[in-house]
């Protein structure tokens, strides 16, 4: 075996392995005093799996008036079902899927760059994606992210290799089914659509025929893949809950010139949540690119192919045009949150291995200079690659159950102490209920008004994080008295790392309460509630 060929080797089998440590402890916390308080890691896991969740443990898929986002986004529900024959309902399957699809994304990427370049560039990436805590922790979590990046990506390797299939055509066609996947996955998808046209578009500039034949049989395919969906939506009589997903996540926008240019600023910033030394870089290289185009062409200097072979090539472009993109999006939005930057992570991390890559192909004699500015950043991206490997080492030798456990524990004391309907209402309901199978619904979120929701279920038991929210008392006083019994400790977030438990007691002769003012957002008379209402 040659030295090359074991060095090789010797790398393949440590991003093997350190893939593989991410399906480790798979019902362990998301990483507790980590730099990311995001609050997908309360709700988003039972949330957006739990048409899943319920069809295997009640029967049905469906809650009416509940939170049911499934006609929205059906793709990932689709696939839990499809596992929980196999597993059962458990946390750990779950998250094994959000792994399993995290470490097919590390594959996708190594063959994005295998089409585009040399192997160790391909192993660079995958290096910095699978070595990155931020990744670590977001990827253990079962979100929509993972199969996300899984269609975009998969996507993007056929659009780069259209230019060598018989039957571009219907190649173009499966892109487009990909698409409608993506979209039907999470609707921010459209954000990444610029960036997966520019990949089709590209090889294709020169001929306006051909281009355009392709980009048909790509859209009709979308169209008419996603326009069958809808048709099931509105048959079936969904829509409503297919409105009411963007319904809850339309943010008060921003206003004015400083309004927008603000919250470009925190979605641009939010970016440092990734990483705070190889994000910066990686932006100061692709300042770096078209400020050394300029000068080179003005004294003819040897930068000139290095910038132009970037410039032609679509795989960077389409990371940056990724990257704007769901950036765009987060600055449309107003509301940032770091799970969404998970995708971002990805195209950031290419980018940054795609300059690095062209710097060290620069082999002439008076590029010398250039190779040895490629091979000194490339020593400092290992060195931080390095650093981030033990940092995330750290949250692997160091899991905690905090959730879990107090899902389990509130659990056990509603069947230790029966109180009417054994169904919990809290805004953590679904998490709760793919940790201990208790049934749930959503205090927070739903197409039917609270009181009318409570009126039709009767829950016997509510639970809140760290205090009650006065609208949501207000909404329960309308059928009920509460009485607070217990208390669990989890997570870290200051806001939200108690949980508490309540007995909903009728009120009597199944009298209802009128909501006219706020006078039942306050405790009253037969409750007990020691947390703060705020």
């Amino acid at each position: 075996m040659t030295l090359k060929r074991l060095a090789y080797t010797l790398w393949i089998t440590f991003l093997v392995l350190f893939a593989a440590l991410h399906a480790w402890h798979l019902r362990a916390d998301f990483p507790n005093f980590s730099p990311w308080q995001d609050w997908s890691k309360f709700t988003d896991e039972g949330w957006y799996g739990n048409a899943a969740i319920r069809a295997h443990l009640f029967g049905n898929w469906y809650v009416p008036g509940d939170f049911n986002p499934a006609p929205a986004v059906p793709v990932w529900p689709l696939l839990l079902w499809l596992l929980f024959f196999v597993t059962g309902v458990t946390p750990q399957a779950a998250r094994g899927l959000a792994v399993a699809l995290y470490i097919l994304n590390l594959f996708l990427s190594y063959k994005l760059f295998r089409e585009r370049g040399p192997r160790w560039a391909g192993l660079l990436a995958v290096t910095l994606l699978v070595t990155s805590p931020f990744l670590y922790a977001f990827s253990r979590l079962a979100l929509l992210e993972p199969l996300l990046i899984a269609l975009t990506l998969g996507a993007m390797n056929l659009a780069l290799r259209l230019p060598k299939y018989r039957y571009k055509e219907g190649v173009a066609a499966l892109i487009g089914l990909l698409f409608t996947a993506m979209l039907l996955t999470k609707a921010t998808a459209i954000f990444l659509l610029p960036a997966l046209l520019w990949i089709v578009a590209v090889p294709f500039s020169r001929q306006k025929g051909k281009l355009l034949r392709i980009l048909a049989a790509a859209g009709l395919s979308a169209i008419l893949s996603f326009s069958l969906w809808m048709a099931l939506v509105v048959n079936y009589d969904l829509f409503e809950d297919y409105k009411y997903l963007f319904f809850i996540n339309s943010y008060e926008k921003p206003h004015g010139l400083g309004g927008h240019l603000l919250s470009f600023w925190w979605s641009f910033h939010g970016c440092l949540w990734i990483d705070r030394v190889l994000i910066p870089l990686a932006g100061l290289l692709l300042l770096a690119v078209p400020a050394t185009a300029l000068l080179a062409r003005r004294f003819k200097s040897p930068f000139t192919e290095w910038t132009g072979s970037l410039s032609r090539d679509p795989l960077f472009s389409g990371s940056i045009l990724a990257v704007a993109g769901y950036i765009a999006f987060m600055t449309y939005q107003n509301h940032p949150q770091p799970r969404y930057y998970v995708v971002v992570a990805f195209f950031s991390f290419f980018v940054l291995v795609r300059v690095i890559a062209q710097l060290l192909l620069q082999y002439a004699p008076r590029q010398r200079r250039i190779r040895q500015a490629g091979v000194a950043i490339l020593a400092f991206v290992l060195a931080v690659a390095a650093t981030n490997c033990v940092w995330t080492m750290e949250y692997v030798l160091h899991p905690q159950y905090t959730f879990v456990d107090a899902a389990e524990n509130l659990t056990r004391y509603i069947d230790e102490h029966p109180n009417g309907n054994r169904l919990l209402v809290s805004i953590s309901g679904d998490e709760i209920t793919l940790v201990t199978h208790i049934p749930a619904i959503c205090d927070d979120f739903g197409t039917m008004e609270l009181p009318n929701k409570l009126a039709l279920y009767k829950p016997g038991w509510f639970a809140a994080w760290n205090q009650v929210d006065p609208g949501t008392l207000e909404d329960l006083h309308v059928h009920f008295s509460l009485e607070q019994v217990a208390s669990f400790p989890a997570f870290d977030d200051p806001d939200r790392n108690m949980l508490y438990l309540f007995k909903l007691h009728p009120l009597p002769n199944g009298q209802v309460r009128s909501q006219a003012g706020h006078a039942l957002q306050v405790p009253l008379p037969g409750d007990k509630i020691d947390i703060p209402v705020e």
